[in-house]
């Protein structure tokens, strides 16, 4: 018997659905979770934005070409 396929959420999906959640059902505890979790997503996105640009300088300069 098949395995049934993993249903994959779109690309942010799981963000957008995030930011329209009612946040009057959480206590005080949960958002101060929520909010350090956030601030965790942000240090990460902020990472791979780093790495994405040095990757693009390196490029840039092995071929001599300068993106905008």
């Amino acid at each position: 018997m098949e395995e049934p396929a993993e249903v994959r959420i779109g690309l942010g999906q799981g963000l957008a659905d995030a930011v329209r959640e009612d946040l009057e059902l959480y206590g005080v505890a949960e958002l101060e979770e929520r909010i350090e979790t956030l601030q965790g997503e942000i240090v990460r996105c902020q990472a791979q934005i780093q790495k994405k640009r040095a990757g693009r300088e390196a490029a840039d300069a092995l071929f001599g070409t300068k993106s905008g």
